[in-house]
């Protein structure tokens, strides 16, 4: 059991690290200066340390190229100004109970300072304390303090624009999810320091009181104490109490400076990837303005009574380091003409050899803008456009049932100003014409007015509208228009490309990622299917089919299910995905009609049916499909005016067929009725009533009855 227990114990041990205790142990020090008497001897270690950590302190805010670089500057600020403060109650217990003992009773580092500074004079003492004090509170403290309450309003003021440039960034492409996370972190950080900054400004402010309070204190406690209980004359007692009390105070107020310094130079910084020292060196390097200072030092040198020997001097020198600025410039500007000269050669076309880096791959969507639609994406000048195709891949990806790659949105100078082109693959898949600063007021159908505005056709499905302007809008709207602003309008346009388009937006990548997101819950079921069953290509393609026909892919689990039992009996992705359709019969059913309601359909003729069914019999024998032209012109024609008739009810355009005849007059139909649902009787779920609304037959597109 023992050795259990320190077994345990030796495993906490080797767990605790001793680096964390220092600043526990760093407050227990000042509550004990705070509390117990401290010997001469330790006030001097003390006072050499507080020193050293404001000369660190300093150096650190001098070295690091961007404030956040030094975060816990505020922290630290507050513990050495406790720090300071509890010695400067422990000197004061020191200088007030044994300062009749003469000047070396607080400790030599006091006595020193005491002696040097007043050099025998304790009002000379006093006075250059006092210009300590006032530099420290007037000028460093006061002015660290202002900037740092400026930088703070702005810095919060500025977070919500940096975050939205963050998020346009990011749904540009032109930065990943963790880059946009970790800069979404440091803006936040940012503005926590700034804001712990103007705090802990007050610290600083509030230390440069103190130190002035504790003086007074200690000189006319000093002199009390001394006359009255140490029957110590009023000369005696202001020569010990006045050197002791200015040594320690001078003692204190030279770290002070420095972390006042040390606030100033961290809350004024402009951050660049450069150090103080290195930024300030190389702007202050300016030949100019040296040797323009060193003529008028000459000038002033010459002038009669002035001190000639040290104007001449300091304007030689300022001549001399203007001279030797001038010719570091110049030695630069060479070096970096030489540069771009082989980089001009090296970048020549004639010259340069041919890489992978001169093949750019394509972006697999992308919106092209003319510079005149620049103000729909700056979100500087209010613009939109950016948060609408957020919104429609966010609404696309949640309905396709994958994530919808990033739309890079990007300026296209070969484009008029006002134009835009969708690109999907490197290919314009749709353009538009957009007039910033008004609105579309599209035509429904039914209107009661007109308008005056520019006529134009709306870009996503053709309808008629016109350009208004917006103190128009709610009249149009009174009329019966849908008026939409210019973001909108090619956000739609979007959305309607990017649906007719679905299936090329899912490629292996994306598929591979829906496997891997069904195999963290069902890891065996993914396992069983790719690659032993089906290989990755297969798979794609099968979802690419169902994508095309406006179906979700969201239900990954039962595709799954069927392509493991079913792979067995064909590899074949078109009758793969003719098998896994009706598995999705009620996702089909839901993009269609209402839960509980009728599902109207229309039918072809039986004898049409059956004719259909045998030709692509007699094709799949043959393998090829042969049809008549003058029969696939009629029956596409007597589709297309059905789905008229049923369209102007108000009903979708649904045709149900035989399963075999199915993916042929789908595929078919796909661009002649684009917005005709070819459906199979096993695809319609058994609780699903239906309503036969039109039987179609080829007599129907001559205008015949059937």
């Amino acid at each position: 059991m023992a050795t259990a227990n320190v077994s345990t114990i030796r495993q906490t041990l080797s767990g605790f690290e001793l680096s964390g205790l220092g600043i526990p142990v760093l407050i227990l020090l000042i509550i004990s200066m705070l509390i117990l008497p401290l010997p001469a001897f330790l006030l001097d270690v003390l006072f050499t340390f507080n020193i050293v950590i404001g000369l660190v302190i300093i150096m650190i805010a001098i070295n690091v190229s961007r404030p956040l670089e030094f975060s816990s500057f505020p922290s630290i600020l507050l513990l050495a100004t406790m720090l300071r403060l509890g010695l400067n109650v422990a000197s004061t217990r020191v200088v007030l109970v044994n300062g009749h003992e003469g000047p070396d009773a607080a400790g030599k580092v006091i006595q020193a300072f005491g002696e040097f500074v007043i050099a025998g004079n304790y009002l000379v003492g006093f006075i250059i304390f006092a210009i300590l004090m006032i530099i420290n509170f007037i000028v460093v403290t006061k002015g660290a303090g202002r900037v740092s309450e400026v930088i703070a309003r702005f810095t919060l003021d500025a977070m919500p624009g940096k975050q939205m440039s963050i998020d346009a960034d990011l749904n540009a492409g032109v930065i990943d999810q963790e880059t946009a996370k970790r800069r979404r972190e440091e803006i936040s950080q940012e503005s926590d320091f700034f804001g712990s900054m103007d705090g802990a400004s007050k610290f600083v402010r509030g230390d440069a009181v103190a130190g002035l309070m504790i003086l007074m204190i200690n000189i006319l406690g000093g002199l009390l104490i001394g006359i009255g209980q140490h029957d110590l004359s009023f000369a005696d007692a202001g020569r010990i109490y006045v050197l002791l009390t200015i040594g320690d105070g001078l003692v204190a107020q030279i770290p002070s400076l420095l972390l006042s310094l040390s606030t100033a130079i961290i809350v004024t910084r402009v951050t660049t990837s450069e150090s103080m020292t290195v930024q300030a060196k190389s702007q202050i390097a300016q030949p100019e303005a040296w040797i323009i200072a060193a003529v008028i030092l000459m000038l002033l040198g010459l002038v009669p009574g002035m001190p000639h020997l040290v104007f001449i001097t300091l304007s030689l020198l300022s001549g001399a380091l203007g001279y030797y600025y001038l010719g570091q410039r110049g030695t630069k500007k060479l070096a970096e003409d030489s540069s771009a000269v082989q980089e001009e050669e090296q970048e020549d076309p004639a010259n340069k050899e041919l890489d992978w880096e001169d093949v750019e791959q394509v972006d697999i969507v992308a919106l092209d803008i003319g510079y005149g639609l620049i103000p729909l994406v700056s979100a500087d000048s209010g613009g939109t456009l950016l948060a609408k195709i957020k919104g429609v891949r966010k609404k696309l990806s949640t309905e396709f049932g994958f994530l919808v790659q990033p739309i890079r949105i990007r300026d296209n100078l070969e484009l008029a100003p006002d134009v835009y082109n969708i690109v999907l693959s490197g290919v314009v898949r749709g353009q538009g014409e957009i007039r910033v600063g008004q609105e579309l007021a599209i035509n429904p159908g039914v209107v009661h007015g007109e308008l005056t505005g520019t006529p134009t056709k709306e870009p996503a499905f053709g309808l008629e509208a016109v350009w208004i302007d917006a103190s128009q809008r709610d009249y149009a709207r009174t009329l019966g228009y849908t008026v939409v602003d210019a973001s909108t309008a090619i956000a739609t346009h979007m959305n309607a490309i990017l649906r007719e388009n679905s299936a090329s937006l899912l490629s292996h990548d994306e598929t591979q990622q829906l496997l891997d997101k069904v195999a963290e819950r069902s890891p065996k079921l993914v396992e069983d299917l790719v690659p032993n069953k089906l290989p990755l290509a297969a798979v794609t393609k099968i979802l690419q089919n169902i994508l095309a026909e406006d179906v979700s892919v969201r239900d990954m689990r039962s595709i799954i299910d069927v392509l493991t039992v079913e792979s067995g009996k064909t590899q074949d992705p078109d009758e793969l995905t003719a098998l896994v359709r009706p598995r999705l019969g009620r996702m089909i059913m839901q993009g269609l009609v209402n839960v509980d309601e009728n599902l109207p359909v229309m039918t072809l003729e039986p004898s049409l049916e059956q004719m259909l069914t045998t030709i692509l019999t007699q094709s799949q024998r043959n393998g090829s499909l042969v049809i008549e032209p003058k029969l696939a012109e009629d029956l596409f024609a007597a589709i297309a005016t059905s789905c008229q008739q049923v369209e102007e009810q108000g009903l979708p355009t649904v045709l149900v067929v035989s399963p075999g005849l199915r993916p042929w007059l789908s595929r078919t139909a796909r661009q002649r009725v684009p917005r005709l649902t070819v459906l199979s009787y096993n695809e319609i779920p058994d609780d699903q009533d239906i309503k036969i609304i039109s039987n179609i037959s080829i007599r129907d597109a001559k205008g015949e009855t059937a």
